[in-house]
């Protein structure tokens, strides 16, 4: 089945919910800092309708099967060489349709957008431990950049003793 990228629209807000779910639940066994519970990440709505955003969407015949979007942002340090960035994020493929490179779909759909909006450096995060998330940006293009590191002090047999 051919497999379509378009421009989300409200009316897919429903299964997006859904897809935003499935990202969390993907990502918790990597971030122990994630509350327990209902969370959510994204205001789905609010970047539908956003001038800055674009959320894009795969759609095999009529059914949502994978979402992403690029939101223009300021560089994130002001000594960077570029002073706007894209950042990437919601990439979400419905476990039936992995493996058919919806997701490089949708990233070249989200690049084609930022680069319409003069927009030339792309980001992205993603859990140091996701090896297949990892290696699918790798594959997109993206190379690792920096890792950022963290301490739970709770942890930290040297705070315990104080």
């Amino acid at each position: 089945m051919e497999i379509t990228i378009r421009k989300a629209v409200k009316e897919d807000l429903p299964l997006l919910l859904t897809f935003e779910q499935g990202i969390i639940t993907a990502e918790r066994p990597y971030d122990p800092t994630l509350q327990d519970g209902a969370i959510s990440y994204y205001d789905v709505a609010k970047m539908i309708e956003a001038d800055n955003v674009e959320v894009a969407v795969a759609v095999a015949g009529t059914q949502l099967v994978a979402s992403g979007y690029c939101r223009i942002e300021p560089a994130t340090r002001p000594y960077l060489k570029h002073d706007k960035q894209a950042y990437v994020g919601f990439l979400y493929v419905d476990p039936a349709y992995r493996g058919q490179g919806i997701n490089g779909k949708i990233l070249a759909f989200l690049k084609e957008w930022a680069y319409l909006h003069d927009i030339l450096e792309m980001r992205l995060d993603v859990y140091a431990d996701n090896d297949a998330a990892v290696r699918a940006y790798e594959k997109a293009g993206f190379k690792k950049h920096l890792i950022e590191m963290r301490m739970d002090l709770r942890d930290d047999p040297t705070y315990l003793a104080q």
